[in-house]
């Protein structure tokens, strides 16, 4: 390669040159050795790299762990002590900034742009800023917020306790306000949810007044207020009592407090400005206490009055505006001396500084994203996908520029990427394209695996097969029925975009059916739209096909010794799966632009998964020693290199026969251990990715009465398995009495008893393995913390647990009502047995009576909406029952149990094995 490199020619002739004189090894030279060109400077050789190669050299010198994502000096020492080229320094140091990583946890933050001064506001009430402080301790009278109003003029705060943030109370609030100053011209909030709600927009309307919204996450659009919200939080700290409670009584003195003093910006008391002269404060009464007589001013005529004071208003005014001007040039002139003028122009990338979905006061850089638009000095409209909002307007201080990384283009393989998934998969192909990633392999294996991969068979869209076709049998005496859902009327142009799509992609066909299946718009996270069909009453009328699907503890167990391993993904499985032409006409859907029919299998038929894996098993036939297929997830496994080579090239043949297309991006090639169906196989061991016994052998001892009765009425429900369970539980019984203390005292008895009791509900007899010949039933629940879900097999009045799994809420959750809550739990502990319950029949059990109507219910909320149209595939039937029989999920939604290494008490985490 150092021969063939033109980079390296200047110096190839330089070390041929120096081969008949004798070296001085003190010198920077270059040499030749064995045919190999090295670089020496003093008693450092180096081996001289050729252009194809650089980019290796600098990924393991800064990317990989055991470099360290170091910065551009301590890089480029540690390659120069192997390693030299013309122009290694700069490359580093090129290399360094365009890291990915490095760009988006740099602890260095950008210049920030210079002040743009706001407008100097001349009379008083003309423009108010307004927020929120809270939530803080309870009051007595039930408070636990603040909604802080200060005036841009006189810099007059008022404030208002409330006990809620609701848009309501924050427009009562404001009436009070207005019915003592007027009516203001503007008003400037952040972009919270209560200032943004339809009521307040009406009474601005009503009222005449503009509403002025800061840019997100940059408070010092509106930092009068944001100031003062300190200053009120300082002075409330030095007077309230120990619990808080009697915040809200100290407010109307310490906001005299602030009214009486003179302002920095505008030299007098926001009093002053406003009533035209000094309020009687303690300090006046002191004085006037002391003068006696002397103090008082001698009385004039009313209309003198008015004249004096008008005419001290209009100079106090003007004198308050230049003291204003003053004080933000002098704040401009400090503040702009580290500041610098940034600007971006529309289409180029941005990293956007966002709080994380975890907490808002957590912040990190994250993209790249595109910008759109310009719209101020300093504020800029940034395309968002994949975030809540599909498009931000940002300021310029919580932008990046974002530095590209060229790509190697004479290596790798040009494929598609799929964005982070949701909670149900996206049903149109993507058309972004990433590199396939052979890293871990050696160049020669990379050369081997390489012509193995193909356009026809790795690409962007889905393929067609035409080993087999769905179809749908209806049940005897099946009615015809025609439903069919508005549409609103924002979202007809995303929605005749992905017809559109899908006609040219040959996905649908415009039909003549008697047959109407109603369309449902699930919204996604960004805000757009996701196009779904509910095919819930045709599933209901359809037979279902009880193909057998595999048994994973079979399919686990033939991994367990394989060297090389990889898993094929293929690219949106069900739409390469034709119907059967009389089928077509069952799954059509209406459209403002006519009526529609899928060509191929959609997504949410409850027999798809026994046709897919029909078809695979088809496909795949003959080489089950070294192959298998749980749907579309295919694995190929081999003992030695030159083995899993012609295995790979036979299942790619296999499937490219079948006219079946793959989803490299969701592909492990040749790996030595990979994640299948929940397991981490490979390296001659098999192990869950997670525990089943998890959420039960983990749980913590209760702390109070109600928790240890929550545990024990789990543990009775089970108590059948469990010998003389009434005795080894007696320890744990006698602290539920109602004579006991509510915060339980353990003993060194106690706790040996709930350590027994807890490891016999983690085996045998009460714990079994899954019985795949046997039905299964779900338990599910939620709670104000958690979830829980339990996985049954038995008859009725003698199921065995085969696995617990619960999770804590996400904070954005917990705020879920509580018909959401419970359908989240269905969800997620369908997705986490996915591969013990997709295909088969089984039962599923909520304590939740709104629930029970789940596969009949029309629910116009957007969550359970896009939650009900993920469970279409599984086949179940639900049924209601009292809490009391629900003990094990309840108990598994509530319980706590501590990470050892958060040092918290969290709740166990989620299990999808077996």
């Amino acid at each position: 390669m150092q021969q063939a490199d033109p980079t390296l020619s200047a110096m190839l002739l330089r070390a041929k040159e120096k081969d008949s004189v004798e070296s001085d090894t003190n010198k920077e030279q270059f040499i030749l050795q064995d045919g190999i060109l090295y670089h020496q400077h003093g008693q450092v050789k180096q081996l001289v790299v050729p252009k194809v190669a650089r980019e290796t050299v600098l990924t393991l010198g800064h990317s990989i762990p055991w470099a360290g994502h170091l910065g551009k000096h301590k890089t480029t020492a540690r390659i120069k002590r192997y390693f030299f080229w013309p122009g290694l320094c700069s490359d580093v140091a090129m290399f360094c900034r365009s890291c990915p990583q490095c760009q988006k946890t740099s602890i260095r933050v950008p210049t920030k742009a210079p002040l743009q001064p706001l407008p100097i506001i001349g009379i008083p009430f003309q423009r108010l800023g307004m927020d929120v402080v809270g939530p803080v301790e309870k009051s007595k009278a039930g408070n636990r917020f603040m909604l802080v109003i200060t005036d841009y003029a006189t810099r007059y705060p008022e404030v208002f306790p409330l006990k809620t943030v609701k848009a309501k109370a924050v427009a009562s609030s404001l009436i009070q306000l207005f019915s003592r100053v007027g009516f203001p011209q503007e008003i400037l909030t952040d972009q919270g949810t209560n200032f943004m709600s339809t009521l307040l927009k009406q009474v601005y309307k009503l009222l005449g007044i503009r509403s002025v919204r800061a840019t997100p996450y940059h408070p010092q659009t509106d930092g009068l207020t944001e100031r003062f919200n300190q200053t009120l939080k300082q002075m409330l700290r030095k007077f309230v009592n120990d619990t808080g409670s009697d915040w809200d009584q100290w407010l109307p003195y310490l906001l005299f407090a602030y009214r009486e003093v003179p302002q920095a910006s505008t030299g007098f008391s926001p009093f002053e400005l406003l009533y035209g002269h000094e309020v009687r404060g303690p300090l006046t009464l002191l004085k006037d206490s002391w003068e006696g007589e002397q103090g008082k001013e001698e009385s004039v005529s009313v209309i003198s009055y008015v004249i004096h004071m008008r005419e001290k208003l209009q100079q106090m005014s003007e004198l308050a505006q230049s003291h204003m001007a003053a004080a933000q040039k002098q704040q401009k002139t400090l503040f702009d001396r580290k500041a610098r003028h940034r600007s971006f122009v529309p289409g180029q990338k941005v990293l956007v500084m966002l709080p994380t979905s975890d907490s808002k006061l957590l912040a990190k850089w994250q993209g790249p994203f595109e910008v759109q638009k310009k719209l101020g000095p300093t504020t800029y409209k940034v395309s968002t996908p994949g975030l809540q909002r599909g498009s931000r307007v940002l300021h310029v201080n919580l932008l990046k520029e974002w530095i590209p990384r060229t790509e190697n283009k004479t290596e790798g393989l040009l494929i598609h990427s799929v964005d982070e998934e949701e909670e149900v998969n996206d049903y149109l192909p993507s058309v972004t394209a990433s590199v396939l990633d052979l890293n871990h392999l050696t160049s020669e294996q990379q050369s081997q695996v390489t012509p193995l991969i193909n356009s026809d068979t790795f690409q962007k869209y889905p393929g067609r097969t035409s080993l087999v076709e769905h179809d749908i049998v209806l049940k005897p005496d099946a009615a015809v029925k025609r439903m069919s859902y508005r549409i609103p009327e924002r979202f007809l142009v995303e929605l005749k975009e992905e017809v559109d799509l899908m006609l040219s992609l040959g996905i649908i066909q415009p039909s003549a059916s008697e047959w109407c299946n109603p369309v449902v718009l699930a919204p996604k996270k960004d805000s757009t739209i996701r196009f779904c069909i509910d095919f819930r009453y045709l599933n209901s009328i359809s037979k279902f096909d009880s193909y057998p699907m595999p048994r994973i503890d079979d399919l686990i167990e033939r991994l367990g010794k394989a060297k090389y391993l990889t898993t094929i993904d293929l690219s949106k499985g069900y739409w390469q799966v034709p119907l059967t032409k009389q089928s077509q006409e069952l799954t059509a859907f209406r459209t403002p632009w006519g009526l529609f029919e899928f060509t191929v299998l959609p997504f949410g038929l409850h027999g798809a998964p026994a046709t897919f894996q029909r078809l695979m098993d088809k496909v795949l036939c003959g080489l089950s020693a070294f192959t298998c297929a749980y749907l579309d997830d295919v694995v190929v496994f081999s003992g030695t290199w030159e083995e899993h080579v012609d295995h790979l090239r036979v299942v790619l043949d296999r499937l490219r026969s079948a006219g079946l297309t793959i989803n490299p991006a969701k592909c492990a090639l040749a790996r030595t251990e990979v994640q299948y169906l929940g397991f981490t196989v490979g390296g001659g061991t098999i192990k869950p990715q997670v525990d089943k016994i998890n959420a039960i052998a983990s749980c913590p001892l209760p702390q109070t009465r109600k928790q240890l009765r929550s545990f024990l009425g789990m543990a009775a429900f089970y108590n059948r398995f469990i010998p003389n369970f009434s005795a080894r539980a007696a320890p744990l019984t006698d602290s539920t009495g109602s004579r006991c203390p509510n915060k339980i005292r353990w003993t060194a008895e106690a706790i040996a008893a709930f350590k027994d009791i807890r490891q016999s509900l983690s085996k045998d007899p009460v714990l079994h393995s899954p019985d795949f010949t046997k039905d299964f039933t779900l338990q599910t629940d939620a709670s104000e913390r958690g979830l829980g879900a339990v996985l049954l097999q038995g008859p009725p009045g003698d199921r065995h647990p085969v696995a617990y799994i619960s999770r804590k809420l996400l904070p954005r959750e917990s705020r879920y009502a509580t018909v959401e809550k419970e359908a989240l739990a269905i969800k997620w502990a369908l997705d986490s047995f996915k591969y013990y319950l997709l295909g088969r029949e089984f039962i599923l059990h909520t304590d939740h009576k709104a629930l029970q109507w789940l596969e009949r219910m029309k629910d116009t909320n957007g969550r359970i909406t896009r939650w009900y149209l993920a469970m279409q595939p599984y086949r179940f039937k639900v049924h209601y029952i009292p809490g009391k029989d629900n003990t094990t999920a309840d108990y598994l939604s509530r319980c706590l149990m501590e990470d050892p290494e958060v040092g918290g008490c969290v709740m166990a985490k989620p299990v999808a094995t077996l």
